[in-house]
């Protein structure tokens, strides 16, 4: 059994969702979040997660839609995060590659959600692009959840060792298996086996061999493979694994 920890449903277009959950469990994939980026997508991953067996969603407001997180949005928000389906909070974080929202909003967004995560006992799932010392900054000050994770892992050693000092979970995408990413393949091997987790980030980031075309839940075969092949074990042994991990991140029932 399979888990894509962080998917966008929504985003999908290369198929009809029935079609897309239908590939994901012929491929073995049993448990997908499916997650918001602002309130409209929220809202629509609360609707998949509450059409499909085995989806649940996560709700919140990307950094570079922070400037929309107003104390009404956030309301909302909240009240969205409420259903029993939702077992996240994000993705939510600091990204300094794209200038689309300022920093400072980013921040206090990225602060707004921390303290929901907390309050409601969901899980952190943070957006971390070209930011991580302010990222980790952030976290140290608002001590958010124990129930945190970096999605799409794109750090170094040093980011490995403190979400390994913190208990933070470490999820990598496609990216782990591109040509052209040694070093990300390198931070993928120190991670502590019970923090690893597996995503897809679909539709985009496809995995090696896809890579270029539309990613789909189905696809995260391919990352576990090379987080295996990273750590010597087989890849039926992290698929349990990672699985295993995501249920504790996300406190998933028994059986999900």
């Amino acid at each position: 059994m399979y888990t894509d920890t962080h998917c966008h449903l929504g985003l999908i277009e290369s198929a009809p969702p029935d079609d897309v959950v239908d590939r994901a469990r012929a491929a073995g994939v049993t448990t997908m979040v499916t997650i918001g980026t602002d309130l409209a997508s929220s809202a629509e991953a609360v609707g998949a997660a509450s059409a499909y067996e085995g989806v649940w969603a996560a709700v919140g407001i990307h950094p570079n839609n922070a400037i929309e997180a107003t104390e009404g949005v956030l309301a909302r928000l909240r009240a969205l995060a409420t259903h029993p389906r939702v077992v996240g909070i994000g993705e939510t974080g600091l990204d300094h590659f794209r200038d689309s929202t300022p920093a400072i909003r980013q921040e206090e967004s990225f602060r707004d959600h921390i303290r929901l995560a907390k309050e409601l006992d969901r899980a952190l799932i943070i957006h971390d692009r070209d930011a991580h010392d302010d990222v980790v900054r952030v976290l140290l000050d608002e001590r958010p959840p124990p129930r945190t994770v970096f999605h799409c892992f794109s750090g170094g050693a040093d980011l490995v060792g403190a979400c390994a000092e913190h208990g933070w979970f470490v999820s990598f995408a496609g990216t782990v298996t591109f040509r052209n990413a040694p070093d990300l393949r390198a931070a993928a091997a120190e991670v502590p086996l019970e923090l690893l987790v597996a995503e897809t980030d679909s539709p985009f980031l496809s995995p090696h061999p896809h890579r270029g075309t539309p990613n789909e839940p189905a696809r995260v075969v391919h990352t576990v493979a090379q987080l295996a092949e990273l750590h010597d074990i087989a890849p039926e042994e992290m698929a349990a694994v990672t699985s295993a991990n995501a249920a504790r991140l996300f406190a998933l029932p028994a059986g999900a």
